[in-house]
């Protein structure tokens, strides 16, 4: 439930807080007052999009920030977690956006930065709305099939899921299906490369690392000499047997530490120096030995060269082809030998599809039915309940007709095509929504449709409310008025008796009934004129004096006692201090009480 809504820098208003009622609140106002920014304020809140256009005049940037009662509702307070943000102590929550002049949008929830696409998923949990737009969208087909869909209830519409996923795997099936039988052929030429690259690779069966050892084998023994004269040179060095020079680093380490055990008993000190010696001479002749084991071992290998050569040669047309070194050339190999066994398994893996193809064609039958049966119920059902509302909206004699029949070829919503139709009076013709019906009809027959989907929804989940969307009607009246008008305002009330209701209308009939009514009020711009309320001098909503813009502020009051009464005369008559015009508001008010 929507608690309050604070607005500032958004259109012609300046800064506005709206609080809303538990039950029904109305919003009223003078033409270009800025009632509309008000649900414009809503929708960003909810995660619509950003329009830098929207920011007022002179302002860097709007912001809209509002309190969101999420008591009872885990989904949505789990949701709120998710995102990093918090649920207050008293269950609320607080949605902040802000769109900058430049046009950069940012959202906040619960005090944490996320994305708008957060706030629309949270919305569709929390709001719902009703407006002009929306009937538009309802004369179409798919959109009247989800009214249908949305009127069945929980139950239909969880059988439509079943459906859909169904509907969903055969279709993915069907691709791979496709897929496996036009690339036949491809898929059996690329079996066989595979085939004779593994064969190849077979045949050469190199080992990891090989091509590497090779290679460090051919630059030995192609340089023997080489390598032996550089080995035995360092091996005199170190501890040749040049006795009568005694010039090795072997005995060059020895007499350093003798002359240094020689005085250790005066500086343990120099004791240390003579046993890291020592420690370098045993590493020395280490060293020594294994150059002595390495000249003797070496020798020259004509005929292991030009094997390692030969070998390197085998090696190298792989790596030419499969990889750049061995190890790639094996791991080419086994990824090929996978790929190869899934080439193979395909006759079995497509007749395995074929399978739950058929399989889900019947699960497709039995849940499309289903999901017929559904809508040929509800279409009954929801063809009266508009009827039924039609007649209290001064249309007696019309009637809904609600056709479902089906479809062409199966869809991913069903079989079936839903098609709205209005009888506007006994014995004429039904035609489809939309056509032939004058504008004050269309939308009270929109605004039937409407309260029935709301109603059914109301219906649909028990309880005390908490669990219900916020409904929001953005003037769906108009066209409609007298009688009809009040008789729009009583169904409203009643919807608003189970869960919160916000309304923009221009009808005093409908704002009688609200539990709070809202006034959206202007006052002078700089200019020292008030905005033309047809908004004709200024697109966005200012005038023009001398090319200055006059910058209209708007705000939002709560009227109660006389004060509504007024605004209520004001509706009626356009004089708000008319005797007969409160009388007539007192009269509203008094029987608005009563029609509940």
């Amino acid at each position: 439930m929507l608690e309050e809504i604070a607005i500032e820098n958004l259109g012609v208003i300046e800064t506005a807080r709206v609080p809303l009622a538990d039950g029904l609140t109305v919003i009223t106002g003078e033409t270009g007052a800025g009632k509309t920014m008000v649900l414009t304020g809503l929708g960003l809140l909810m995660g619509g999009k950003a329009d830098a256009g929207a920011v007022r005049p002179g302002a860097s940037r709007a912001a809209v920030e509002g309190r969101v009662r999420v008591t009872g509702r885990e989904d949505v307070a789990a949701r709120v977690d998710e995102a990093g943000g918090e649920v207050d102590d008293d269950g609320t929550v607080v949605v902040l956006r802000t769109v900058a002049a430049g046009g950069r949008s940012r959202a906040h929830l619960g005090g944490r930065g996320v994305p708008q696409g957060v706030l629309a998923d949270i919305a569709d949990e929390l709001v719902t709305v009703h407006g002009q737009a929306d009937q538009l969208r309802l004369r179409t087909p798919a959109k009247q099939r989800d009214a249908l869909d949305t009127f069945a209830g929980a139950r239909h519409r969880a059988t439509i899921e079943e459906y859909r996923a169904a509907w969903a795997e055969r279709a993915g099936l069907l691709a791979e299906i496709d897929d496996l039988t036009t690339r036949a052929a491809e898929r059996a030429r690329e079996a066989e490369l595979l085939r004779l690259g593994l064969a190849e690779i077979e045949r050469v069966d190199p080992q990891p690392g090989e091509d590497a050892e090779l290679t460090a084998l051919v630059a030995r023994l192609g340089n023997a000499e080489g390598l032996r004269v550089a080995a035995q040179e360092a091996h005199d060095t170190v501890a040749g047997d040049d006795v009568e020079t005694d010039g090795t680093a072997v005995a060059a380490v020895e007499r350093a530490r003798r002359a240094l055990e020689a005085v250790a008993s005066d500086d343990p000190a120099l004791g240390e120096h003579a046993t890291r010696l020592a420690e370098a001479g045993y590493l020395l002749a280490d060293v020594a030995g294994e150059l002595a084991s390495y000249v003797d071992g070496l020798q020259a290998d004509p005929a292991g060269l030009e094997t390692a050569h030969s070998r390197l040669a085998e090696l190298g047309a792989l790596t030419r082809t499969y990889g750049e070194t061995i190890d790639d050339v094996l791991r080419w190999a086994s990824d090929a030998g996978l790929r190869l066994l899934d080439l193979d398994d395909g006759g079995e893996r497509l007749e395995s599809m074929r399978r739950r193809t058929a399989e889900l064609d019947d699960v497709l039958a039995a849940a499309g039915e289903r999901v017929s049966e559904g809508r040929r119920a509800a279409a009954d059902a929801l063809a009266a309940a508009v009827t039924d509302e039609l007649a209290g909206l001064a249309m007696a004699g019309a009637r809904l007709v609600v056709r479902v029949e089906p479809a062409a070829e199966p869809g991913p919503s069903g079989l079936d095509q839903v098609t709205f139709l209005l009888e506007p009076h006994p014995g004429a013709p039904a035609r489809p929504l939309g056509k032939g019906a004058s504008g004050g009809e269309l939308s009270r027959v929109m605004l039937a449709v409407e309260v029935a989907l709301a109603t059914a929804r109301v219906e649909d989940e028990p309880g005390d409310g908490a669990l219900l969307p916020t409904f929001v009607f953005d003037e769906v009246d108009a066209g409609v008025g007298g009688r009809a008008a009040v008789e729009v305002g009583r169904r409203l009330a009643a919807l608003a008796r189970r869960t919160q209701v916000v309304v923009v209308t221009h009808l005093a009939q409908v704002a009688a009934f609200g539990d709070a009514h809202l006034v959206v009020t202007k006052s002078q711009g700089a200019a020292g004129t008030e905005v033309d309320d047809t908004g004709a001098d200024g697109a966005d909503g200012t005038d023009v004096e001398d090319g200055v813009p006059a910058v209209t502020v708007t705000g939002v009051r709560e009227v109660t006692g006389d004060a509504r009464v007024r605004e209520l005369a004001r509706m009626l008559s356009g004089q708000e201090e008319s005797a007969t015009a409160r009388q007539h508001a007192v009269e509203l008010l008094e029987s608005s009480i009563v029609g509940r």
